[in-house]
């Protein structure tokens, strides 16, 4: 398979209430047919849900600082570090200063909603597609 240019021009915002989710690359795009490249942008303040994906991902923070919850443990991010963040962790990302993360894996991964330690009905994320 050749290399593929993706143009900024190409790339795809999804607006959550938690964030705002840029999609660099993934099959919808074309060139890759496995991996997903997404930038997560948090203002001051936000908190995203509990939730679990089914794939392994790498979170690498660019800008700001941020909060991962991960099962039972707490992680805090600066600037330049990398959260590799295991397949079927319980994980919530929040900010008290804003963040910009970009994001590694794989594009069939799926994320389930946490309630109460009880995930919910799977769904594939519009970003990662």
């Amino acid at each position: 398979m050749p290399a593929v240019r993706i143009a900024s021009s190409d790339t795809r915002v999804t607006e959550t209430p938690n964030a705002v989710m840029t999609t660099l690359a993934s099959p919808t795009q074309g060139g890759t047919t496995t991996l997903s490249l997404w930038r997560a942008t948090m203002r001051a303040g936000q908190c995203g849900p509990w939730h679990a994906f089914d794939v392994e991902q790498a979170w690498h923070l660019l800008d700001g600082a941020a909060t991962i919850a991960v099962d039972t443990e707490v992680v805090h991010l600066s600037v330049g570090d990398t959260l590799v963040l295991p397949a079927g962790s319980q994980r919530q990302v929040s900010t008290e200063v804003g963040a910009v993360f970009v994001v590694s894996g794989a594009a069939d991964g799926v994320a389930s909603p946490i309630s109460a330690g009880v995930p919910g009905e799977p769904v594939s994320p519009a970003w990662i597609a």
